[in-house]
């Protein structure tokens, strides 16, 4: 076998990688060894904007596969057909921490997914959680600011956490999931996946849905109680990677079965609770569960910067048949994802390998920029409409048309019967058993109790009692013992 060949990046061959040029034995560099400048100045910038939120992460590719028809709610084409299958990369992360952060900590996970369909990419980004903390993207930056290191302290802070929450009563259902036993998963391939948000799924006769995503996991859900995850972080703090990467590498393929709930259109004015409310869920009494397919995870990435770290996701990516709902969070993550891929990896970051279609072909009139690497020939014009024969707009919508009415302003979301920021939490505690009421209750006050502010803690535990009210009692009596300490 011949040997390869050491070159510079201009494609040279490099005829000492161990020794720098120098003005004779033991003299200085020369500013003219371009093969050291060269390797100093691109370590320099080897490393490009770390996610602001859901830095920490894993990833790995599989395929999507239909088991169950679908087609009376959707037109979508990779979900046309039972046993179809749709290559597929699956993105895990915390939330809050950066990129060096520990795996198994309590924080909410990322679950984003890129379907690589015959009609383009298809990005689903979502959770480990069906909920979130808040209902209004305007409050996201404000939120994920109390989660972050503080600018005086540089670490997390248990008063701006919790002070945030004290003034966002919207995020007890979401507190309380991750207050949980679910709040630390045993490993990636142990929790489930969910949307999150609501969409919209159109099928071939234009009628529309709104639909949920769940993603159950086949392995079982397992989670880790703050002592078991306190130790594993000791042992192996890149725990929940290793996970993955060794499973798939063995052979035992991590699967999820995908279930939706979906709501005729016509149903969302008058349903109970706010069916756009990303704080909310559908009980599954009201839109039971409908299997559609089963997800894969059956190969590592080659290379975890290349393919995890460079690997965008927007939810602004939809195929004919499904496309966004009236979900404020949603919309304002339809602008918000992709623009953060064009700071991080520049405005032709989906000609990326890991972000570029698979079998789609992109035809458009985007050219320019830094990387650009679809600029056309000479014959291609930049600019439509053209009589040059370019690429030219279908007239079919992805989605049907929301009706909507009334004056434009900053409104709240419309109130619904059942609509509170404290009633799914009460239900969600009430379905817990003792023991999880326990660890929950543990959980919160190991926390609030840490708060320097008396305010603070009332506000909170007002919160509680509004949910249920044998959950507030557990807590302020858990919160109080601890801070007599």
């Amino acid at each position: 076998m011949a040997k390869r060949v050491l070159t510079t990046e201009s494609g040279a061959p490099v005829a000492d990688n161990q020794n720098s040029a120098t003005a004779g034995v033991g003299g200085p560099i020369l500013l003219q060894d371009q093969h050291l400048l060269e390797k100093l100045a691109r370590f320099n910038r080897e490393r490009i904007p770390e996610r602001v939120v859901h830095a920490r992460g894993s990833g790995a590719y599989g395929y999507f596969e239909v088991t169950d028809d679908v087609t009376g709610f959707t037109s979508a084409d990779f979900l046309s057909s039972v046993g179809k299958r749709t290559e597929t990369f699956l993105r895990f992360s915390t939330v809050a921490d950066s990129l060096g952060g520990a795996d198994a900590v309590r924080d909410p996970r990322g679950f984003a997914l890129k379907f690589y369909t015959d009609e383009g990419n298809y990005d689903l980004v979502g959770n480990n959680t069906p909920v979130f903390f808040i209902k209004d993207p305007i409050k996201f930056p404000d939120f994920i600011h109390s989660q972050k290191r503080d600018p005086f302290t540089g670490k997390q802070e248990p008063d701006n956490v919790w002070d945030f929450w004290a003034h966002a009563p919207e995020a007890t259902h979401q507190v309380t999931w991750l207050m949980g036993d679910r709040g630390i998963p045993a490993s990636y391939r142990h929790m489930n996946g969910y949307g999150s948000h609501t969409y919209q799924w159109t099928n071939a006769e234009g009628e529309a849905f709104f639909v949920k995503y769940h993603f159950k996991t086949n392995q079982g859900v397992r989670s880790l109680s703050a002592d078991q995850a306190a130790e594993l972080v000791g042992k192996d703090a890149n725990s929940h990677q290793t996970d993955l990467l060794q499973a798939i590498e063995r052979g035992v393929n991590p699967s999820w079965t995908l279930h939706v709930q979906v709501m005729p259109a016509a149903e969302a004015a008058d349903y109970r609770f706010n069916p756009f409310d990303l704080t909310k869920v559908w009980p599954h009494s009201d839109y039971p569960l409908q299997r559609v397919g089963r997800l894969v995870l059956d190969r590592n990435p080659d290379n975890v910067f290349a393919e995890v770290e460079q690997a965008a996701f927007s939810p602004n990516n939809f195929v004919p048949g499904i496309g966004p709902s009236p979900d404020k969070m949603l919309q304002g993550r339809l602008f918000a994802y992709a623009d953060a891929h064009r700071y991080r990896l520049g405005v032709n970051h989906t000609h990326l390998p890991v972000n570029a279609p698979r079998t789609a072909v992109v035809d458009n009139y985007g050219r320019d920029g830094l990387h650009a690497t679809r600029n056309g020939s000479r014959q291609d014009k930049n600019y439509e409409p053209n009589s040059y024969a370019g690429p030219a707009q279908t007239g079919a919508a992805l989605a049907a048309p929301l009706a909507i009415h009334g004056w434009t302003g900053t409104h709240e979301a419309p109130a619904h019967t059942k609509d509170d920021d404290f009633f799914q939490a009460g239900e969600l505690f009430r379905l817990m058993s003792e023991d999880e009421k326990g660890r929950l209750v543990a959980n919160i006050a190991g926390g609030l109790s840490q708060v320097t502010r008396d305010d603070v803690i009332e506000k909170n535990l007002a919160h509680f009692h509004a949910a249920d009210a044998d959950y507030g009692k557990r807590v302020e009596e858990a919160v109080r013992a601890l801070r007599e300490d």
